[in-house]
């Protein structure tokens, strides 16, 4: 039954990744709490290895078909890796309760973000097509990218829900760029998080390999079969669960631990 469940949690992960660069992720890590009955401490860090995995595979494709802003994506995860590995030293420190407090905040905002309208795309930092001033630019990038970074660490989250907004809406890049280049940089902040939990660390092997390949398998499905989705919808019935699970785990910190 264990391996059935962290099969389901690590396809619909992988699913929605790939679908819609980022969000998927904030249910890792409440699926392997309550889910599964993982300890916070093992949750974050098999969650920043398995979304770093399928946010790889989901890149991949967008790669391949030019849709990575490859700039962009550089100067979110230089700024992004300090940051990754200052926030998983503050996870450490931190009592569950609270960082599980925290985490559901983090996901009402995600929520909140996903129903928010985005049918424009800023201009301020274009100049032409996806070309971007950087010399505009650079001071609205980094900030983001340490956020985006801290909490990947902090919550073992990729944080996609923030890149895709912020590469659309402040630097002016078509969605389906933005999605591939959200996708490389939830890579490389998941990597930086997960090797900053590597001293001491124990996990349980043969969950975190299910969790993966299904994980990776939902991902590809997605980047193959994307187009066929009604992405905005599909967005605004998650945020919704989100809302949901973010109750649940609110509930469970203030009336039960």
């Amino acid at each position: 039954m264990t391996i059935l469940v962290t099969a389901l949690l690590g396809a619909v992960i992988g699913i929605l990744l790939g679908l819609l660069g980022g969000g998927g992720s904030i249910l890792a890590v409440p699926g392997l709490v309550y889910g599964l009955g993982i300890p916070l401490g093992q949750a974050v860090p098999m969650s920043l290895l398995v979304v770093g995995l399928s946010a790889l595979v989901g890149a991949v494709p967008k790669m391949r078909s030019g849709r990575v802003q490859w700039r962009v994506a550089g100067v979110f995860a230089v700024s992004g890796l300090p940051a990754a590995l200052a926030g998983s030293a503050a996870n450490r420190q931190l009592p569950p309760a609270l960082t599980l407090a925290g985490f559901a905040l983090v996901m009402v905002a995600s929520g909140a973000r996903m129903l928010a309208s985005e049918n424009s795309i800023g201009t301020a930092c274009r100049v032409e097509g996806s070309t971007v001033d950087w010399r505009r630019c650079t001071s609205r990038a980094v900030p983001v990218g340490l956020g985006v970074g801290f909490l990947t660490g902090l919550f073992g989250v990729g944080g996609g829900f923030l890149i895709v907004p912020a590469l659309v809406l402040l630097l002016g890049i078509e969605m389906s760029v933005a999605i591939g280049t959200s996708l490389v940089i939830v890579t490389a902040n998941s990597a930086s998080g997960f090797l900053a939990y590597l001293g001491g660390l124990s996990l349980d092997w043969r969950i975190a390999t299910v969790f993966a390949a299904t994980a990776i398998g939902g991902s590809l499905l997605a980047g193959r079969y994307g187009q066929r989705v009604d992405v905005a919808r599909l967005q605004r019935w998650f945020a919704f669960l989100i809302f949901a699970v973010a109750a649940f785990v609110l509930g469970d910190v203030i009336f039960i631990r």
